[in-house]
């Protein structure tokens, strides 16, 4: 058996795809590529993958991971370049490593974001991020399939920055550019409750829906609001195993 990690991408229109329809074109990708798949006990075998926290619908993303079992051991670069190629423009493996270390999902502790504000000027959105980041604690509301929830968004936030985007804009059109950095609790605070939050303290009502992207996620350094790679460790873990066989 062989557990394979890998890094894919939401980009595009393929945003608007949700968690399962992702499964769905993964799994047909596996088939096409034909992986040897390890597959689930049972009635109804499944082949065995992973996922973690994924993206809401709708979002971009970097940075979404999942990880898969191999019944045979295979090549994760050439894994890589076959299931990419299987995946259509939009739904792309980025990157691949072996598993060889534990708790993948623990750690994804904090993902980065980009929020491209259309219509807000950079001043103002800056204006509302220092009110937003000055108050101890934030109340938003959202609706669930329980019910409306009230929960504060302020406490997941590690970083929070306020930028204009680069180059000039086409007509001069106001633009601002959100990097936020959320950490992953419960309950867990996205993107569009920051928004409401700065709606709330602030009065910061983009015209538009905000384009918002996942860049990153991975490890979260409290002192710097760093987010790092979490796929790391499994490539640390690799270079050693390689060193001593070597030596």
């Amino acid at each position: 058996m062989q557990r394979i990690r890998l890094r894919y991408t939401k980009r595009g229109r393929l945003r608007f795809t949700s968690h399962r329809d992702f499964q769905r074109a993964f799994e047909r990708a596996l088939r096409r590529a034909e992986v040897p798949m390890a597959y689930s006990a049972g009635f109804t075998p499944h082949p065995k993958v992973s996922y973690a926290n994924a993206a809401p619908t709708g979002t971009g993303s970097e940075a979404e991971y999942l990880e898969i079992q191999l019944a045979e051991r295979r090549d994760p670069d050439m894994l890589r370049t076959l299931l990419d190629e299987s995946l259509p423009a939009g739904l792309d493996i980025t990157d691949a490593v072996e598993a060889r270390t534990t708790g993948l999902a623990d750690r994804l502790q904090a993902s980065v974001w980009e929020l491209r504000l259309d219509g807000v000027a950079p001043a103002d959105a800056a204006h509302a991020v220092e009110t937003f980041l000055a108050a101890e604690e934030v109340q938003v509301e959202r609706r669930t399939k329980n019910g409306i929830r009230t929960f504060d968004a302020r406490a997941a936030v590690a970083r929070l920055e306020a930028a204009a985007p680069e180059g000039d804009r086409p007509g001069g059109d106001a633009c601002a550019i959100l990097r936020l950095v959320v950490r992953h609790a419960t309950p867990a605070v996205r993107p569009d409750d920051v928004l409401s939050g700065l709606r709330a303290t602030a009065d910061l009502a983009p015209p538009v829906p905000a384009a918002v992207t996942r860049l990153a996620q991975g490890l979260l350094d409290e002192e710097t609001g760093a987010v790092t790679d979490p796929l790391a460790p499994d490539r640390d873990a690799a270079e050693a195993d390689t060193t001593t066989a070597a030596g």
